[in-house]
């Protein structure tokens, strides 16, 4: 499948990403906003959690990813609800990890579990997404879901243009398994 997104560029997608793709639980994360209520306030920030979802695949592919971890990143956000974590306010939880508390639930989905068996994984090798050093670290280090986030919203805001963006990606690599610039001024 060939997909076009707005920070990474016209790419093949392998099959096990487009399997995965078709499942109703990911094509639902069409209809969520990133951001969640933000789009209310500014509806220049409008991307999707697909969009979004699909973008720390292609990152973490950029990076050099194996194809689980590109699963994982396309996998990492499929239990959101709409308006993102306002969920968490609403049902008062002070964790804010509503939608982490789904995630199993979701994954375990026939669609997801049948897309993932066909290229020979199972919903339990995406259970625990701390394993995956390129999708999540704890900060100020960088992970491939803060970086997405940040250059979509920026990229919307047009606060960077597409040049910025892409100099910005071709700045990154992995060292010792983790997302780091390679100059100064990419840290900037």
């Amino acid at each position: 499948m060939h997909y076009k997104d707005t920070l990474y560029g016209s790419l093949e997608l392998p099959a096990a990403v487009t399997n995965l793709l078709h499942t109703v639980p990911i094509q639902r994360l069409r209809g969520i906003h990133q951001g969640g209520a933000i789009v209310l306030a500014n509806p220049a920030i409008s991307h999707t959690r697909f969009d979004h979802s699909v973008g720390v695949m292609l990152l973490i592919r950029h990076l050099g990813g194996s194809l689980r971890e590109q699963l994982a990143g396309l996998l990492h956000d499929v239990s959101h609800t709409a308006f993102s974590h306002l969920i968490d306010y609403v049902l008062d939880m002070a964790g804010e990890d509503y939608h982490e508390q789904r995630y199993e639930a979701v994954l375990t989905h026939p669609e997801i579990r049948v897309a993932l068996a066909r290229h020979h994984f199972h919903y339990l090798d995406f259970l625990d997404l701390d394993q995956y050093a390129l999708l999540e670290q704890p900060l100020p280090n960088l992970a491939a879901d803060r970086i997405d986030y940040t250059l979509r919203d920026l990229r919307q805001l047009g606060v960077l243009s597409a040049d910025d963006s892409t100099w910005f990606l071709q700045g990154l690599r992995v060292h010792e398994g983790r997302i780091v610039v390679n100059s100064v001024e990419h840290a900037r």
